[in-house]
């Protein structure tokens, strides 16, 4: 596997190195050992499937709150994904700032999106899957949200959104959650 570092510290685009023949190739998705020897949290507590059946479907921006926080492994298995992190780690250097990677089923690149993070995708075509490993359990109550269209990151999704959750559609600006979530701590 050969690991990049994206321009947000901490998260990693991940290329596979394939071992080809007449059949086709060959290739590790995950190893504990290069994971560790990157820094990387090498828990696995979850592996969960999204699947999207219409272009333009976008899911997210969500993360857990703390100490639930979670890292997550994110391949696309089908199809095509437009996936889109930010991060919110206040003592960041990168804090706020966004970046987006294309994941298809053909180029087999994995997304590594460490704790602290937001993540959410777009569907860039139909029937499209993808399959991501969890540090952490899903947990109701530390699930979290900032808003796919938030003014506060002006994220670039490349296509019109033809599906989104209610939930996703409603998260609140960051500025009036981050001061929500203070006055609920005080």
């Amino acid at each position: 596997m050969i690991f990049t570092e994206c321009k947000l510290s901490g998260a990693f685009i991940i290329d596979l190195e394939t071992i080809e023949d007449p059949r086709g190739f060959f290739a590790r998705t995950w190893c504990q050992r290069e994971f560790r020897e990157h820094g990387l949290n090498t828990s696995t507590a979850q592996v969960n499937i999204g699947f999207s059946r219409r272009k333009g479907t976008l899911r997210g921006m969500h993360y857990q709150e703390p100490p639930r926080d979670e890292v997550k492994v994110v391949r696309c298995t089908r199809g095509a994904v437009y996936d889109v992190i930010i991060d919110l780690r206040p003592d960041s250097r990168t804090y706020t700032q966004w970046a987006g990677v294309e994941l298809t089923a053909g180029n087999h690149r994995i997304l590594y999106v460490p704790q602290g993070f937001a993540h959410g995708y777009q569907a860039l075509e139909d029937n499209t899957e993808i399959c991501y490993q969890t540090s952490e359990f899903y947990h109701p109550e530390a699930a979290r949200g900032v808003r796919y269209s938030d003014p506060k990151f002006g994220i670039e999704w490349p296509l019109e959104t033809t599906v989104i959750s209610e939930a996703d559609r409603s998260w609140p600006d960051y500025r009036s959650s981050q001061a929500a979530t203070a006055g609920a701590l005080l």
